[in-house]
């Protein structure tokens, strides 16, 4: 059984190739776009979203067979052509050092694609490790539907507040005490922080929270931020 080493990439900026115009290179497209990937798709025909993303100067499309030096530059490539072409594309990233991905044969590459719910900064991902794309995407359905959009928000605060207490709370330990006590604000309150933009104000009060149950628990916890 090939063993995954789950990661998140950071690709914001970075040149990334998509090989084919199907359905499958316009998914992995869109995918790379959501993370702020400056996309080249190589395929001589695509659909209808692919062209709509190129005439809005969202893609580069070379209207085009690939070809090798089309790897030049390239950060993570995704090949979703036919066979033979995705062969030769994952033979050539991997001598070149590249992450690739083949849809037709997870073998041939060096990582999976999974399936991904964004939340704003909060993303869940999902494989079963080729066993079934079925399976993980209902995961990622149901994944999706216990964390709405919401979520979106509930993680920018907790960056928001994160990056607050960084400066504020020079201490680590008292800083771990702090944003674990963060977790338990009510929807309403962290609502609140976000719209006025103070977060001084409820680091004082989760510090001051944090204090008064350390005292009481007469223990520290050692949890990571």
């Amino acid at each position: 059984m090939t063993r995954y080493y789950p990661i998140m990439l950071r690709l914001e900026g970075e040149t990334c190739l998509v090989v084919g115009g199907g359905p499958v290179a316009e998914r992995r497209t869109r995918g790379l776009l959501d993370a702020g990937a400056a996309v080249r798709v190589v395929a001589p025909a695509a659909t209808e979203g692919l062209k709509r993303l190129a005439s809005e100067r969202y893609i580069t499309w070379i209207r085009r067979e690939y070809r090798d030096e089309d790897l030049e530059g390239v950060r993570l490539c995704f090949a979703a052509a036919d066979r033979e072409t995705n062969r030769r594309v994952a033979g050539e990233a991997a001598r070149r050092g590249i992450l690739v991905n083949a849809a037709d044969d997870r073998e041939i590459g060096s990582f999976a694609a999974p399936a991904v719910v964004r939340r704003g900064r909060l993303v869940l991902a999902v494989t079963a490790s080729g066993a079934s794309p079925a399976l993980a995407g209902r995961i990622a359905r149901e994944l999706a539907k216990r964390y709405g959009e919401s979520w979106a928000d509930y993680a920018e605060w907790l960056y928001r507040l994160r990056e607050a207490a960084r400066a504020a709370v020079p201490d680590t330990r008292e800083r771990r005490r702090v944003l674990r006590a963060a977790l338990e604000v009510p929807e309403a309150e962290w609502r609140r922080d976000l719209a006025e933009g103070d977060m001084a104000a409820r680091i004082r009060m989760l510090a001051g929270q944090a204090e008064t149950r350390l005292a009481e628990d007469g223990m520290d916890g050692t949890d990571g931020e």
